[in-house]
């Protein structure tokens, strides 16, 4: 019987199993495995209830303060500072203080702290961007959180897979984004519930790593339990570097693919070659319309950042489009570049400049906005556009605020405009 790639990858981390299916519940060894500032100190809390004197492993726990630093006021400081002492009490490697703290999901992959064929769990809902390199990553509680921390295992339904296959070369200012919003308008917000996304296909086959973390993170925003991609030289290529230039703990990983005989629950497959840049609407992230339906509205602010969109080709293609040029007026820009390490190369590059010139901000990074966090709270009545993932009410603010999610382009050439635009309308 064939497998899938997730199925092969929670097999082999499930004591004493031989032969596993879709429904089965199973006890599986976990990798790695991460909490914030909002989910971590809960875990913490209910991990000390536990009385263990240690973590299952002090190097494969990671703590990452990314949704308030810098502390935007007294609650979120004594969050942090949770995790801080929790850190240093029980020895923990992977802490990540302001400076080296980056958003959570484009930190890890970076530093190599997760790899393929691995086990992930996060006490995030976008834990399942990871599944990009090939792993098994999904988000979970912070009840689960303090049980994996203590005992390296949790408790998994084996999920059934959707096969999104994808074929056709992209336009110019088409990317990950545009794709999994495609996913989304047809398969909506619930059409994979606990199920996993497989996305496959000549068109993946040439993606960026960059443009695939985009599309795993957004799994969850159809109800996947995760979003997976099988590792290529793409995705060898990133690993290794990372590992080269970081030194993680762990240095070996195991490449899966599916079996040519695997079971789906569904197969989708989209030709993309005349796919233009989407738009999702308020209220949900599968509200999905194309840019030309879009063009015209009104944003009094535009955010390019957050774990979907806040890595260096992002920010690369949002300077594109803004170079030599000022953003409206009445409409502010802010950039958040996801790591302390792309807010380097940005700065390197020139691309920081381009923001700034162009009448804009470049802050350090946070998740800040993306959850109403702080660093771009909307007020009543206004309109945003964003890279990020949601656009739920109230997500950004006000309850009466709006949300527009968008690829970084056109969230670019929006700013410019003062109203959502296509870099060709510039």
């Amino acid at each position: 019987m064939g497998y899938t790639i997730t199925e092969k990858i929670l097999k082999d981390h499930a004591s004493g199993v031989k032969n596993i299916a879709p429904g089965d519940f199973i006890m599986a060894k976990v990798d790695f495995c991460f909490g914030n500032d909002i989910t971590a100190p809960i875990a913490i809390s209910e991990f000390k209830k536990l009385g263990k004197k240690g973590v299952f492993n002090k190097n494969a726990v990671g703590l990452i303060p990314d949704h308030f630093l810098p502390a935007k006021d007294i609650m979120s400081a004594n969050q942090a500072k949770i995790l801080k002492d929790f850190a240093k009490e029980y020895s923990i490697t992977n802490y990540f203080e302001l400076g080296q703290m980056g958003v959570e999901h484009a930190l890890l992959p970076e530093r190599a702290l997760v790899l393929p064929g691995d086990v992930i769990i996060g006490a995030d809902s976008h834990t399942c961007t990871h599944g990009a390199l090939g792993a098994f990553a999904t988000g979970v509680g912070s009840t689960d959180l303090a049980y994996v921390m203590a005992f390296g295992e949790c408790w998994f339904r084996v999920p059934e897979t959707i096969k999104i296959i994808f074929k056709g070369k992209l336009k110019k200012w088409v990317g990950g984004k545009d794709l999994i919003l495609h996913v989304l308008k047809d398969l909506g917000v619930s059409g994979a519930a606990y199920k996993t996304f497989e996305f496959t296909g000549s068109t993946i086959s040439s993606l960026s790593m960059d443009d695939r973390f985009s599309m795993c993170n957004m799994a969850i925003e159809g109800g996947a339990k995760n979003g997976i991609i099988a590792p290529d030289k793409i995705t060898q290529e990133y690993v290794k570097k990372a590992i080269k230039k970081y030194k993680p703990f762990r240095k070996r990983f195991k490449l899966y693919e599916s079996d040519k005989d695997a079971k789906y629950a569904d197969v989708r497959e989209y030709n993309v070659s005349k796919l233009e840049p989407l738009v999702a609407a308020p209220h949900l992230p599968s509200n999905v319309q194309s840019i030309a339906d879009a063009k015209g509205i009104k944003v009094d602010q535009v955010v390019i950042g957050s774990c979907t969109n806040g890595r260096l080709s992002d920010l690369k293609q949002a300077a594109a489009v803004l170079r030599n040029r000022k953003i409206n007026t009445d409409t502010r820009l802010i950039v958040i570049p996801a790591t302390p390490a792309i807010y380097a190369e940005a700065v390197k590059l020139g691309y920081a400049e381009i923001f700034v010139k162009a009448g804009g901000v470049f802050c350090t990074p946070t998740c800040g906005p993306c959850l109403g966090g702080h660093m771009g709270i909307l007020a009543e009545g206004e309109i945003a556009i964003a890279t990020t993932n949601r656009n739920f009410v109230g997500r950004m603010g006000h309850p009466k605020s709006f949300i527009y999610l968008a690829n970084p382009a056109i969230a670019a050439a929006s700013a410019v405009k003062g109203k959502i635009a296509h870099p060709s309308d510039l």
